[in-house]
């Protein structure tokens, strides 16, 4: 198979090179997937550069997202979920490759409609944006839902989970283009973050300038957001792409009677995993139901493993909106 595998850290996505390897060889309990295409995300970035939490021992594949076919089905399983041609998507390491080997509970069936590149950004962003905004925070009709980084991979998710339990969104966003993307898919609002002014803002657009009920911040904008939340309101913290751990200012919390909300949804597939099934199936409805869809970045088309690197340099430099994702064409070995 054909894969980026990393031999050393590197200093930049464009030094990623595409090798040889051979393919991959199924446990007992893995799916071999032909991978059609994957997904670029920001901690693809810090491990490749040996930052991120969990680091594989050298060498691996990078990539951890991905949509594809199955090529067998687990050896040790007689009634695997997903049948030998069935179209998949989910995440495991070594999504950046042709092949990859994947349990069955890190993989969900491609929606009906749906292609390898919509479905290949869905497994680590959406179900974040759900579980953040439904299970820790709450959202109902008639919440005011400020979305940070609105324009981003988890934000375009937030706005149209919010928009589809009836919230008004304000979305944040640091350009004219990234407006307009917010506002495609459901934002009432924009708002831009580079503004001194931004907390003011969102204040005026909320009932009486009381400010927004639920904040959804992947960013690191805590302190910020305490100006324009109102009191009794939700802080849902996700991530910090600024690379700022914020000191919040705790008086603020105490004197707003406001929640400050930590939620990972790693942690839920350990602590709670049955939660997922119940997550993943409202997810689906509402893509049944025409309340959600992809969000594919498509001002520019990356095809093929030699263009990870520049996928993920645009994401770095934050060139990009929505979910980056490469197609990835197949040679002889996808022939089933």
């Amino acid at each position: 198979m054909r894969a980026i595998q990393v031999k050393e850290y590197v200093k930049e996505p464009e030094d990623l090179t595409v090798t040889n390897l051979p393919n991959p060889i199924p446990s007992p309990d893995q799916y071999l997937l032909l991978i059609h295409a994957a997904a670029a995300n920001f901690f693809d970035l810090l491990q490749i550069r040996g930052r991120y939490q969990y680091q594989p021992p050298l060498p691996w594949i990078s990539g951890a997202e991905f949509a594809g076919v199955v090529l067998f089905t687990p050896s040790a399983n007689p009634n695997p979920k997903f049948k030998k041609g069935e179209r998949v998507f989910g995440s495991s390491q070594g999504a950046y490759a042709t092949q990859i080997c994947a349990p069955e509970e890190s993989l969900m069936p491609v929606p009906p409609g749906w292609g390898f590149l919509e479905a290949a950004g869905m497994m680590v962003t959406t179900p974040t944006s759900y579980a953040a905004l439904v299970m820790s925070a709450g959202v109902k009709e008639g919440d005011y839902v400020l979305v940070h980084a609105a324009a981003g991979g988890v934000g375009l998710a937030a706005v149209q989970i919010a928009k589809a339990f009836g919230a008004t969104v304000i979305a944040t966003a640091g350009s004219e283009r990234k407006f307009e993307v917010a506002r495609n898919f459901g934002a009432d609002h924009t708002v831009d973050y580079t503004k001194e002014t931004w907390m003011q803002e969102v204040n005026k657009l909320t009932p009486k300038g009381r400010g927004v009920s639920v904040v959804f911040d992947p960013v690191g904008m805590v302190n910020n957001s305490l100006k324009c939340t109102a009191w009794g309101g939700r802080i849902v913290i996700i991530g910090f792409t600024s690379g700022n751990i914020e000191k919040v200012a705790m008086n603020r919390v105490l004197l707003r009677n406001v929640s400050l909300i930590g939620m990972t949804w790693g942690s839920y597939l350990t602590e709670a995993p049955a939660m997922s099934e119940k997550v993943w199936g409202d997810l689906f409805r509402l893509i049944r139901e025409g309340k959600f869809r992809g969000t594919v970045f498509s001002d520019r088309e990356f095809h093929g493993l030699e263009t990870v690197g520049q996928a993920l340099g645009m994401l770095g430099r934050r060139e990009t909106w929505g979910k980056v994702v490469v197609s990835i064409p197949q040679g002889p070995e996808s022939k089933l």
